[in-house]
């Protein structure tokens, strides 16, 4: 099928890529002409495991190509994928005007029937605005549907290529075949098709990401309870979720969640809310908590020096907001970083892959190291902010003997407070009964 999508973001060059794969041919669109320019050369501009791969493959057997001529991509595919930034506004709701400009352009040069998709996550009503908006600009036949995307960063072509479930709204039996037939590789194993109306689909991604955002607050704030009545939250954690009814996933307390989903997403279906004249109380401590769980980690670092951290050297393993990823929006780590950066600390950082992110960020303000047993040499402390799997099993004996006091806030929870203590080490999880000091 020829298919085309709009934005080479983290969205759109993996649903780009991916729909090549299985045979379909595919332009992907984006105004950056800097970023085409390396995409056509086969080098990805997000780090996501697996990705480079099947970019360089499709390019290679020219079932994908990259263009800044949209009116090219919409003549040349029956169905036109939107994978467009809608950053947060001041007051949490979703950006528009990229998507809606591309649909008034759309409607402009479309010359026969179109299926135009939403894969961003938009606020309910947005596929209505997308159809008026077209509607005014063509006299072809198009339909406009919902599909929104549920891809976890770092494990993202995995979760295209084999969905747990496919969300199509569309009113349209035309579209609908269409898609269906799109999406047919990638649920041969049975996972569902799930259809509904546009606004409901649209509801669905809010929905999915605000209860995993429920998720991890609520654990956070057990695991504070925990803290103070001497329970641990790493056992809490399994006997919960031993109940099938609540699951194990996300249950693991830390320093709170990050990324550009959660927090956008959590405060987009907020402000919709709010906008329809209901106040939505959960979410709204969902992300007070979010933000109050990072300040609390920061309080726990200065408490251990008698709160004065001034000329403390801090070494921060971990930058991006989770592992397997270089992507650092609203990571942990930053918010930890310029709190302790204020109190008069010296910054020493190390991540697997976010260097280079991690630099335009924060520029000469920290001191960065390729090496993770470098950045802890000289150390008063070491935070473990991402759980990368590199830092999982490191030389605490070596460790030991390049900090200046071996002292370890561990942010996710992923080491073994008694083993820390067997080592010499003074520890801090989260929730946990701190084990060394």
């Amino acid at each position: 099928m020829k298919l085309s999508v709009i934005g080479t973001g983290y969205v759109g060059l993996v649903v780009g890529t991916c729909l090549a794969e299985t045979g379909n041919d595919v332009i992907c669109v984006d105004v950056d002409e800097r970023k085409l320019e390396l995409l056509k050369k086969g080098i990805s501009p997000i780090y996501e495991p697996g990705l480079t791969d099947l970019l360089r493959k499709n390019l290679h057997e020219q079932r994908l190509q990259f263009t800044t001529d949209l009116p090219y991509a919409v003549k040349n595919s029956e169905v036109i994928f939107l994978a467009l930034p809608t950053p947060p506004a001041e007051d949490g709701s979703a950006d528009l005007q990229h998507v809606l400009d591309v649909a008034k352009n759309i409607g402009r040069v479309m010359d026969g029937y179109k299926v135009i998709v939403n894969k961003s996550t938009v606020p309910v009503g947005t596929a209505e605005r997308v159809r008026a908006l077209i509607a005014v600009e063509t006299t072809h036949e198009f339909d406009v549907v919902s599909n929104p995307e549920f891809l976890k960063e770092g494990a993202a072509v995995n979760d295209f290529m084999k969905p747990d479930r496919v969300v199509i709204g569309t009113r349209s039996p035309r579209a609908l075949a269409l898609m269906q037939d799109i999406s047919a590789p990638f649920i041969r194993t049975g996972n569902p098709v799930i259809l509904m109306d546009e606004r409901s689909a649209e509801v669905t991604k809010y929905a999915s990401n605000a209860f995993l955002a429920t998720k991890i607050s609520f654990m956070n704030e057990l695991a504070n309870v925990c803290e103070k009545v001497g329970a641990d939250i790493d056992s809490v954690r399994k006997g919960m979720g031993s109940d099938p009814r609540i699951g194990p996933q996300f249950l693991f307390a830390g320093i709170g969640y990050g990324g550009s989903c959660f927090p956008k997403d959590v405060r987009a279906l907020l402000n919709t809310s709010a906008s329809n004249g209901y106040s939505f109380k959960v979410l709204a401590s969902v992300d007070e908590v979010n933000k109050s769980q990072r300040e609390r980690f920061v309080e726990k670092i200065v408490t251990h020096f008698n709160g004065n951290v001034k000329g403390k050297t801090i070494t921060i393993w971990g930058l991006s907001f989770k592992p397997n990823t270089d992507d650092m929006r609203e990571a942990p780590a930053l918010t930890i970083i310029e709190r302790l950066l204020a109190a008069g600390a010296r910054i020493h950082a190390h991540d697997p892959v976010g260097m280079e992110e991690g630099k335009k960020r924060l520029g000469t303000t920290v001191t960065f190291f390729d090496n993770n047993y470098e950045a802890v040499t000289g150390a008063d402390a070491l935070v473990v902010a991402t759980e990368w799997n590199e830092f999982r099993r490191p030389d605490f004996d070596r460790m030991r003997t390049l900090m200046k006091t071996p002292v370890l806030f561990d942010g996710r929870n992923i080491y073994d407070p008694a083993r820390l203590a067997e080592k010499g080490f003074v520890y801090y999880g989260i929730g946990r009964n701190r084990a060394g000091s």
